[in-house]
């Protein structure tokens, strides 16, 4: 049996620190600021933005989504039932630890046979999903299927997880300040039927 025991404020300061770490790497890397500012540019030129990912990834990009049609995006996120047809002019926005979840790279794969373009966020840089990108954000994060310890203490995917909610979130955060809207107007789009 297992008696190491940790407080939740030490858990707390982990993922802050594991967070701080491979944020400021993102942002100190020239190449991943080229990605990230690619990564922005298509959303912002984009018709329409389409989001899929699959588990705790998904459940991040749906936060996303979330946010950019707070500013007033045509946003859909795959697998509702009111989700249109992809099409030339749209992005399919992906997150991926493995780059090789099939669903995703399905996804991606039609949206490529669409014409529209492919944005991923995902740990493998040259994985099927990465391959199929147009616009390719790489997270120095562990995967779900790493157990080492050497990327992140955490469980699991957790630390790419959460970093696809932050990375969605300084990408709406970017967009919200160049559109200059107000922190009302956007209140405006926020759902009411709750």
């Amino acid at each position: 049996m297992h008696t190491n025991t940790v407080a939740v404020t030490d858990a707390l300061i982990l993922i802050d620190r594991e967070l701080s770490s491979v944020a400021a790497r993102l942002a100190g890397d020239i190449d991943t600021a080229a990605q990230l500012s690619a990564l922005t540019e298509s959303v912002a030129n984009a018709d329409r933005v389409f989001l899929v990912g699959a588990g705790r990834s998904g459940l991040a990009l749906r936060m996303t989504a979330m946010r950019l049609m707070h500013l007033g995006l045509s946003v859909h996120v795959v697998g509702d039932v009111t989700t249109p047809a992809i099409r030339s002019g749209d992005v399919l926005l992906t997150a991926s630890g493995s780059g090789t979840t099939g669903g995703i790279v399905r996804a991606a794969q039609s949206a490529v046979n669409a014409g529209a373009s492919v944005a991923a966020i995902t740990t493998a840089a040259s994985s099927p999903l990465a391959a199929l990108a147009a616009t390719l954000v790489v997270v120095p994060a562990a995967g779900k299927l790493d157990r080492s310890g050497s990327a992140s203490s955490q469980y699991s995917g957790s630390l790419f997880e959460q970093l696809v909610v932050v990375i969605g979130d300084a990408l709406f955060h970017t967009l919200w300040q160049r559109g200059g809207s107000s922190a009302d107007e956007l209140w405006s789009l926020h759902a009411n039927l709750e």
